[in-house]
């Protein structure tokens, strides 16, 4: 043991290697079993505002601004200043049998902003744990309701929803299933809203009905009285930032009001200003959910929180029901954290100041200058909402083949354009991106310019390798 202890302290004070160290000891998310435990991954050592600078000391544009969450840039020092004193005030309190003053106030904060009755809030540690908890909420509710047999729960394929157990088991991309177990008895999976990828010939309008029959053919077929909630995503983010139809939403969400279905929307990704808004369900799209699941851009990425907001109604109805001593049995040793509560408000107040009306203003901007980029042979289509889009490359564009050849044509496109100072989100044939908040037009200039290179280097790699003839 004592040989152990002393070559780690050699490692760690002898070398500062992060890269040896991580390819030693540190195991990487979202591995493959090849190089589980043995890989370093790209080392970032700095932020500010926009930017990271990675182990080599090359500036680059922050593209996926971190993992969709750090809306209002690097290193801004409100935030470490109250992360500092709240931490210096009071550290951590245990939820089960105290509170704090900051987790209250945000509540209030959040629930201000909420649609429709939702005016209670359960914080959580992040997303995946805001909807596991969604969706034990909604198992609670039928049990003491009296309804055990209402769990099955509605999702779509291209949804991603965690990493959790049962979060994931609702999750529909292309592999993040393959080797992985999941709750399968409990999830029925319906088709993506992606008009792109609907049946050549289909109107945007056909295509919605045939989504909105589906669905309504679905609760008929499995029976609304075994469906406990329908999850999904208002903008369907890591799937490859997938905008429904117009109405589409609005028509799920009846369709779930009429059979006392729970609607739960995933906004993980959507809260927060990534769309210009604190929430997006009712700003964007006219809904008021029975739940609504956040995290990520609720501290901006500087301390992990979610949670999930819960309409008064359902706990009114809890609070009536003939089992007054039936306990949610649901709980995280992190559960309204003090620390990450008052960055949540600080970040709040932020956000309110001025970057939700900067993300209104520049966003038509951001995704006219990324539509340009469909003047390249390589990519089939540019969409996106607000802050967020994607550029999905295809083999041709008269089938919209995914690039079968090539499955890592966005890492391809990622690595160039690494070299040429921005940072891109890779999804196979796609490349997301939602960069911080603040950005402004010269700088959506730069990551444009940036990007179309990176796709014109890519396709020339291809063309030589012969695997394209675009």
């Amino acid at each position: 043991m004592a040989a152990a202890r002393d070559l780690k302290a050699t490692e760690t004070a002898g070398s500062g290697n992060a890269v040896e160290l991580a390819k030693r000891h540190l195991v990487q998310p979202w591995p493959f079993a090849g190089s589980v435990g043995a890989e370093a991954r790209a080392l970032i050592g700095e932020g500010d505002g926009i930017y990271i600078t990675d182990g080599t000391g090359k500036k680059l544009i922050d593209g996926p601004a971190g993992m969709w969450c750090v809306n209002i840039g690097h290193r801004r020092e409100e935030l470490a200043r109250v992360m500092y004193d709240q931490a210096m005030a009071l550290s951590y309190n245990t939820p089960w049998y105290t509170m704090n003053a900051p987790s209250a106030e945000l509540a209030m904060r959040i629930a201000g902003y909420a649609p429709g009755d939702l005016s209670h809030v359960f914080f959580t540690t992040g997303g995946s744990s805001a909807v596991e908890t969604a969706l034990r909420f909604m198992q609670f509710y039928n049990n003491v309701r009296g309804r055990p047999e209402k769990k099955l729960i509605l999702s779509r394929g291209g949804a991603y929803h965690g990493s959790t157990y049962l979060s994931a088991s609702l999750n529909g991309r292309p592999r993040d299933r393959d080797w992985m177990d999941g709750a399968d008895d409990l999830v029925v999976k319906l088709s993506s809203p992606d008009p792109f990828r609907r049946p050549r010939g289909l109107s945007i309008s056909a295509f919605t009905d045939v989504l909105v029959d589906e669905f309504r053919d679905t609760v008929g077929r499995v029976g609304a009285d075994r469906i406990g909630a329908f999850v999904g995503e208002p903008v369907q983010a890591s799937g490859g930032v997938i905008v429904p139809p117009d109405g589409y939403l609005k028509r799920i969400r009846q369709i779930c009001r009429d059979n006392d279905i729970l609607y739960v929307s995933d906004e993980v990704v959507t809260a927060f200003g990534r769309l210009g808004h604190v929430f997006a369900s009712g700003d964007m799209f006219g809904i008021d959910p029975d739940m609504i699941t956040f995290a990520k851009g609720v501290t901006s990425g500087y301390f992990p929180l979610g949670g999930v907001i819960i309409s008064e109604r359902l706990l009114e109805q809890l609070r009536r029901s003939n089992h007054p001593d039936a306990m949610f049995g649901h709980g995280l040793t992190y559960t309204s954290h003090p620390v990450g509560c008052a960055v949540a408000l600080k970040n709040l107040d932020i956000l309110e100041e001025s970057v939700l009306a900067h993300t209104r203003e520049v966003a038509p901007y951001f995704q006219a200058q990324l539509k340009t980029l469909e003047e390249l042979p390589l990519v089939g289509e540019v969409r996106g909402l607000g802050l967020m889009a994607c550029v999905e490359c295809v083999a041709d564009r008269d089938s919209n083949d995914p690039l079968q050849l090539d499955k890592d044509v966005g890492k391809r496109i990622d690595a160039h354009c690494h070299e040429l100072g921005l940072l891109v989100r890779p999804l196979i044939n796609m490349c997301v991106m939602s960069p911080p908040l603040i950005i402004t037009r010269e700088q959506i200039d730069d990551m444009v310019s940036i990007l179309r290179e990176g796709i014109s280097r890519t396709m020339d790699d291809l063309r030589k390798e012969g695997v394209w003839q675009g």
